[in-house]
């Protein structure tokens, strides 16, 4: 069978991705990290114009129905962004909630929910946390995270669990992320300078990139080939396994990313710096790679 995006969802994310590129992600990442959620606030009505959230929320409720195909296309392009904010909670969210007026709202980008997977990704600027039942929890004090860009909130007695469309969405997440982190990386491979000659030139520097290049493309498919299989008893074994790869490759090519631009990739304030924190963090995000390999191998 041969996946392939239409025509009309290829346009969605290149739409979505020029929005994005004009749309200074890296400072509102900055300013998000820093507690000045404004200029994410900014960027999320406009993902909310473009109509992103409208893809999880039902006809009924002001939305375009549950589209994973297409909440798939922009969540990569969001993560290739690394736009700030739970847009994944929020829209794996949508799924859980009957509340009509506000399903409305997020549908309009009105309303931001975060998700306690364990811990609840930026509950201080969330007007709901739930469980992942749909039930409403309330969110504690503030825990550490390798990602500052990502608050993470403890929820204590929220029932445990995961929800199949948030694990897919943030594999789709960690695929536009892991792209952008390897397209920066060859860029600077071509310009920065050694021996007299551009790195990008040696051989060893090639293989590494071409591996990451290999595994993002691998982990792409599956990406969307769980979407394809929503509603469907395999989702939550392909949602998984699609998890495990993109939480593999887009963790590859941060690592690719630091061995490319060396002591630089670690600096606060090189943009790529943003991304890499991100793809550490996000690949324990809604279960671990070792419990979605779990996961797989329980439902063979």
């Amino acid at each position: 069978m041969k996946f392939v995006l239409s025509a009309e969802q290829r346009m969605f994310g290149e739409t979505l991705r020029r929005l994005l590129a004009g749309a200074e992600t890296a400072k509102a990442v900055r300013a998000w990290a820093a507690g000045d959620a404004a200029p994410g606030r900014a960027l999320w009505s406009q993902a909310a114009e473009a109509g992103v959230f409208a893809l999880a929320v039902p006809e009924e409720h002001g939305g375009a129905g549950l589209l994973p195909v297409e909440l798939a296309v922009a969540m990569e392009e969001l993560g290739r962004a690394a736009a700030p904010g739970p847009y994944v909670e929020t829209l794996a969210a949508a799924e859980l909630l009957d509340d009509g007026d506000l399903l409305g709202r997020i549908a309009e980008g009105e309303a931001l929910v975060s998700v306690a997977v364990p811990h609840a990704l930026d509950a201080d600027v969330a007007d709901l946390v739930v469980a992942a039942d749909g039930t409403a929890v309330r969110a504690g004090e503030r825990v550490a995270s390798i990602d500052p860009a990502r608050r993470l909130f403890r929820v204590d007695g929220a029932p445990s669990g995961l929800t199949g469309l948030g694990v897919l969405l943030c594999a789709a997440q960690q695929v536009g992320l892991g792209r952008a982190l390897l397209d920066v990386s060859v860029e600077y491979a071509k310009t920065r300078q050694q021996f007299g000659h551009p790195i990008g030139e040696y051989q060893a520097v090639k293989h590494h990139l071409a591996t990451a290049m290999v595994e993002l493309e691998f982990a792409r498919p599956l990406v969307y080939g769980a979407a394809l299989s929503y509603g469907t008893g395999d989702f939550a074994r392909d949602a998984s396994a699609a998890k495990v790869a993109a939480s593999d490759a887009s963790y590859l090519a941060a690592k690719t990313a630091l061995q490319v631009h060396a002591a630089i990739g670690y600096t606060d304030e090189y943009d790529p710096s943003l991304w890499i924190r991100k793809a550490r963090a996000l690949r324990s995000a809604w279960g671990t790679p070792a419990e979605h390999r779990a996961r797989v191998i329980t439902a063979l």
